[in-house]
Formats: C-alpha cells, structure tokens, sequence
C-alpha cells in the first residue's frame, strides 16, 4: 500500500487529534517532523517536507489546516516531486492573520496530482466558499462536511475513519460513494 504523509499545521497535532490518531493506527502512515510547529517558517517546512516526499515518492500527502497550506504551496514551488495525491483538509486562511501570513498568498493554480479538500462551512480559519475557490483553482474535489468547525479536536474529531476513506479514494483515484447533499458545483463533492 502506498505510503500516507501526515502533515500538521500550526502548533501540531498532538493526541487526540484525528492526526496523531491516523499515524498511531495506520502502519502505513507517518508524522512528518516540522520545526518549530509554534513559529513555523514557510522556507524550513517546505524543505522538510520535500525531503520526506523524496524519501517515499508517490505518496499520498494529508495536510491539516497550515499543513494544507504548506503542500499547496509545495506542490506550486517544488512541481517534480512525485506525489501520488492530496487530502487537503481545513485549508487555513492566510492573509491577515498575524501567526501564519508569511505562508500566504496560497496558491491558486492546479496542484497536477489527485486532490480532495475537505472543508465545513463554519470553519473559523475559513469560509466555504473560499475552500471551494481553493479547490476549483486546485483542480481538486471538494468535499463539505457541513458545520464541522476547523475538524479539529475542538470540534470533535479524534479518531476519523472518514478521512481514510477519503485517503483510499485518493488512491484509488475515484470518488467514494458517499451520501450527496445538495451539489453546488459540477467539481465538488458535497458531503
């Protein structure tokens, strides 16, 4: 099975995050190491984690929040890395936040790998309809889960099985068939 990178945001993703959850269940799945998750540095991270991605190419890569961010903008900076596909989860709004600003502007443009985001429409950290912007620019698949705040420990999510499923999904390279609400695009998936 292909590996799965575990990319945390700001401040980490300590127990009981559904993060931490994913990497102490799934054999298959690793932590990706950041410096300093408190202060973090675009440049620094940016370097780490292609140096993981270059040590299991053709992974599937899930960024929580800043750690979406951060792949986003790795995949626009660093286009050679092999990448078997993306779980964006919780894109974290860059612009006129004092703690992570210096990661924005985040790139609009196709990331060319399989992508799912993952977003709620009461996220604090961002509006739905920016996280469907990201995902249409992206050229990725969107997937709402409705008023599920950041999708966070905060808001309930520990242990997340849903989100392997959507992992699975990015390997296989399909879109899983889930219960549809509404659709309000022809490239989202509203769940």
């Amino acid at each position: 099975m292909t590996k799965t990178l575990i990319v945390p945001g700001l401040d980490g993703s300590p127990a009981p995050h559904w993060q931490h959850w994913w990497a102490q269940t799934d054999p298959k799945a690793l932590m990706v190491d950041l410096t300093d998750p408190h202060h973090p540095m675009p440049a620094v991270w940016e370097y780490e984690l292609a140096g993981v991605i270059l040590q299991f190419p053709d992974s599937i890569l899930v960024g929580h929040s800043l750690g979406a961010v951060l792949i986003a903008r790795l995949l626009t900076n660093w286009p050679h890395l092999r990448v078997g596909g993306v779980l964006l989860v919780a894109p974290a709004e860059t612009l006129g936040n004092d703690r992570i600003g210096h990661f924005g502007p985040i790139p609009e443009q196709p990331l060319h790998v399989p992508a799912t985001v993952v977003a709620s429409r009461n996220d604090p950290w961002m509006r739905i309809e920016r996280a469907a912007e990201l995902a249409n620019a992206w050229e990725a698949d969107l997937v709402d889960l409705g008023h599920a705040g950041h999708i966070n420990v905060a808001s309930g999510y520990g242990p997340w099985p849903h989100g392997k499923a959507l992992r699975d999904a990015l390997v296989r390279q399909d879109v899983p068939q889930l219960p549809l609400r509404e659709p309000r695009s022809k490239r989202g998936l509203w769940l």
